[in-house]
């Protein structure tokens, strides 16, 4: 729980990394997953069926790994944040940041007075090893804590070269998605209006000082999102390699 954080370090030597989405609320499915090799495990509170418990039971695998355990949580709410990071999460992605404002108060929930407002309970919470490492911890989250903000509409584009300014942002994360919705179509990744938005966004992420993390748009792969600028990529994940693992076992049977 007070530990280097590997992700960090990684993107620090510019080595690209990945990550794969954790939606599936099962410890042993968290630890397959970052036994693979993942760089990241991202635990998914926004879209994900978990809860508080079963994010400290996927937490608890994963940090039995080198893998990074960061989280989505479901909105910027101090509250829900304070909750998060006080399991011991590594790193947190904070989605629909449209404002300097709002990311900066997103960035101030995560921080301890007198940089944030973040509430403290250091003796008795699991990110200090309920009260063993209180002493620690503290600058271990100045140093080492991953601020991940998700940039998913026209307006939050808009605002990237300010709201990357702001210190304690360490990534954007273009959600696509959500973002070609607020360009008119949802999923119209062919609309010039999302394309333009996408090139705008890399753009500015790109001439900043932050790191650009998303999943694969307009039709390019890894290498190529890579060939971009991307420095963190979450390509998949847990539902999807059961899915797809699924489907062709099924199709490669009906095909006999």
């Amino acid at each position: 729980m007070v530990r280097p954080n590997a992700l960090r370090a990684r993107l620090n030597e510019g080595r690209p990394a990945i990550g794969c989405w954790h939606s599936i609320p099962n410890p042993m499915v968290a630890e397959m997953l970052a036994l693979c090799g993942f760089d990241a495990i991202l635990i998914d509170h926004e879209h994900g069926v978990g809860d508080t418990v079963s994010a400290v039971n996927s937490l608890i695998a994963v940090q039995s790994t080198p893998t990074t355990a960061l989280m989505r949580v479901p909105d910027d709410s101090p509250a829900i944040i304070k909750r998060a990071l006080d399991i011991g999460l590594e790193g947190l992605m904070i989605p629909s940041i449209e404002t300097p404002e709002q990311a900066e108060r997103a960035v101030a929930a995560c921080k301890y007075p007198p940089r944030g407002n973040r509430g403290a309970a250091l003796g008795g919470i699991r990110a200090t090893q309920y009260g063993l490492a209180q002493d620690a911890y503290e600058p271990w989250s100045e140093r080492e804590l991953l601020i991940i903000l998700q940039i998913e509409s026209l307006a939050g584009v808009d605002a990237i070269p300010e709201i990357a300014a702001i210190d304690g942002v360490d990534m954007l994360f273009i959600g696509p998605q959500d973002l070609s919705g607020s360009a008119g179509r949802l999923c119209g990744y062919d609309e010039p209006t999302f394309v333009n938005a996408m090139k705008r966004a890399e753009k500015a992420i790109l001439d900043s000082d932050v790191w650009y993390g998303s999943v694969p748009s307009m039709g390019r792969d890894v290498a190529e999102m890579i060939a971009s600028g991307a420095q963190f990529l979450c390509p998949t994940s847990d539902q999807r390699f059961l899915i797809g693992g699924g489907q062709a076992a099924v199709a490669a049977f009906r095909d006999v």
